[in-house]
C-alpha cells in the first residue's frame, strides 16, 4: 500500500504522525513524504535552512520512509504563491506516488501555510476519473494547531485514532534529531509534551498512546 504524507515543514509530519508513519513501515507499506516549504533567506538565515534539511533526511532515513519529495516553497510566505502553482506542484506529488492513503497538515493551524497545503491537497485528491484517494486523514501540530484562536470553524475535532504504542519510542527518538525545533518543557515541541500528548490520545480511546485525527475521507 502506498501512503504519502503532507508537511508544510520539516518535522511537521514527524510531529503529527510519525508514530502512524513507523506503524506503516513496519507493516510493509511504502510510505512517502512530501515537504511543501523550504526557508529562505532573509528571514531564515542558510545555514540554519541547511541544518533542518540535514536533520529532517536523517529523521526520515530512521522512520523508514521510501521517499522524500522536497517541492521548496517559501516557507511562512505561501501565500504570496500563485494558488493553481501550488495545487498543480502537490497534484504532480499525487499523481506519482497514487497513495491509497493521505495524511495532511488540519486546516484550521495557526500557521498559514498549514492551512495553504491542507487545501491544496484537497483540490488534488478529488475523487474523479479512475483513480480515487480512499483515506485522508488531518492530524495535529502541536504550537500550531492548539494556539489558534479557538473558534468552532477552526477547532480540531479528532475522530479517528492510531494506536502508537509499539512506535510512540520510535517517535521520539526521531524526534530528538531536529536539535534545532525541539525545545525544553513546557514548551510544546519538548519530548515531554509530544509524549505527553500520545499518552493522552491514548487514554481518549483506552490504549497507552496513540495519534488522534480527523476523518476527512474514508472508503472502505
Amino acid at each position: 500500500m502506498n501512503v504519502l504524507v503532507f508537511a508544510p515543514h520539516p518535522d511537521d509530519e514527524v510531529l503529527g504522525c510519525g508514530g502512524t508513519i513507523k506503524k506503516h513501515v513496519l507493516a510493509g507499506d511504502d510510505v512517502y513524504v512530501c515537504v511543501v516549504t523550504r526557508g529562505t533567506m532573509p528571514l531564515f538565515p542558510e545555514e540554519s535552512v541547511l541544518q533542518v534539511r540535514s536533520e529532517h533526511k536523517e529523521a526520515m532515513n530512521q522512520l523508514g520512509v521510501k521517499e522524500v519529495s522536497y517541492l521548496d516553497f517559501p516557507a511562512v510566505m505561501l501565500e504570496e504563491q500563485h494558488r493553481y502553482v501550488v495545487n498543480k506542484a502537490i497534484d504532480d506529488v499525487v499523481k506519482k506516488y497514487k497513495p491509497e492513503i493521505v495524511y495532511i497538515p488540519h486546516f484550521g493551524d495557526m500557521q498559514k501555510d498549514h492551512a495553504i497545503v491542507s487545501e491544496a491537497v484537497m483540490v488534488a485528491v478529488r475523487p474523479r476519473g479512475n483513480y480515487t484517494v480512499k483515506t485522508v486523514l488531518a492530524y495535529e501540530t502541536l504550537s500550531e494547531t492548539e494556539w489558534n484562536v479557538p473558534h468552532a470553524s477552526n477547532m480540531f475535532i479528532p475522530n479517528y485514532f492510531i494506536d502508537i504504542t509499539n512506535t510512540l519510542d520510535n517517535k521520539l527518538k526521531v524526534l530528538s534529531i531536529f536539535k534545532s525545533q525541539v525545545s525544553e518543557f513546557p514548551n510544546p515541541r519538548s519530548l515531554e509534551t509530544i509524549e505527553a500528548l500520545a499518552k493522552l490520545r491514548g487514554s481518549n480511546v483506552g490504549v497507552k498512546a496513540a495519534e488522534a485525527f480527523a476523518v476527512i475521507r474514508l472508503i472502505s
